[in-house]
């Protein structure tokens, strides 16, 4: 597991791979933590979401257990840095 896994590393690579699913040419600093999952700017439907979370599993080196998700809205992109970092603790 990555040790020294911080919010700082956490928000970098959510930021990352939302840009990437949402195929912009923009850098991380250039997305607000409130920006809207799915809005003007990004564009996540539900298949992405999903493709996202392997991704960041794999990225970070983290598993974010199926129980992370029940009772929880994703709809800003710190929704998503939220539940990953719940996933890093628990992957400690």
């Amino acid at each position: 597991m990555l040790t020294g896994l911080d919010r700082a590393a956490v928000t970098e690579s959510v930021k990352r791979v939302v840009i990437a699913e949402s195929r912009l040419s923009l850098q991380p600093s250039d997305i607000a933590d409130h920006e809207p999952l799915s809005g003007e700017m990004l564009r996540v439907n539900s298949l992405g979401f999903v493709g996202m979370l392997v991704l960041l599993e794999d990225e970070l080196d983290i598993v974010l257990p199926d129980d992370l998700f029940v009772g929880r809205s994703f709809h800003t992109v710190q929704d998503l840095i939220e539940v990953v970092l719940a996933g890093a603790e628990v992957s400690r």
